[in-house]
């Protein structure tokens, strides 16, 4: 099933021709990984696919079970892009359980659980303030798959993450591909690409292009 369909969309971005004309497919339960060198247009991508900004021409086509009749964003869309600006005073459960009041979809132990998923101890007495950057990216990855979103843009997962947490979140990943969930992320680590991703595109000379093995 196409879940996401880039039609002949072009952008650019801050007067840098980004894509031009570029088409590409995105099918249901698969882990796509996205490369290409910094600047090339690998954030922008993301935040059209997830309605942030618009294509200059073209269009993204979201299948009709991902579409929010009342917004203009997808639904069901968990997503990592820059990091979240959350509110440093809090600890990072409060900060979630806060988050979650928009939708109410999830209970408080269902916050604790993404939290303990991705490392993070939801006990915690300590404030975002005082997080690390590698915990800072752990709580955007809680928030991502905290209502058990079926689809995940991630842009740069692993950033500021040990080697231990690495790990821990790619069997993450993969164990939400095994339940069919659908993960288009980015990483400049080529083994996080090499490990998790079935598809992998590169952006160049502004077009997304699939990488033959």
């Amino acid at each position: 099933m196409t879940l996401i369909h880039i039609k002949n969309v072009s952008k650019s971005f801050k007067g840098i021709q980004l894509f031009e004309n570029t088409t590409v497919q995105f099918e249901k339960g698969k882990i796509y990984g996205i490369i290409g060198h910094n600047g090339s247009g690998k954030s922008v991508l993301f935040k059209m696919i997830c309605g942030f900004i618009r294509p200059d021409a073209g269009e993204i086509i979201i299948n009709p079970a991902y579409r929010d009749k009342q917004s203009m964003f997808p639904k069901n869309f968990g997503i990592v892009i820059d990091r979240p600006g959350y509110i440093s005073g809090i600890t990072g459960f409060d900060n979630l359980k806060r988050l979650a009041r928009i939708q109410q979809l999830i209970s408080d132990q269902e916050i604790r659980q993404a939290m303990t998923l991705v490392g993070l101890d939801p006990e915690t007495k300590q404030k975002v303030k005082n997080y690390s950057l590698g915990m800072k990216q752990k709580l955007a990855l809680a928030q991502a798959i905290m209502e058990n979103q079926d689809v995940l843009i991630l842009d740069e997962p692993f950033n500021a993450l040990d080697i231990d947490s690495v790990h821990s979140i790619r069997q993450l990943l993969l164990r939400f591909k095994e339940e069919g969930r659908t993960i288009i992320l980015t990483s400049h680590n080529q083994e996080d690409i090499n490990i998790l991703c079935d598809h992998v595109f590169q952006i160049r000379q502004h077009a997304v292009e699939e990488v033959k093995a």
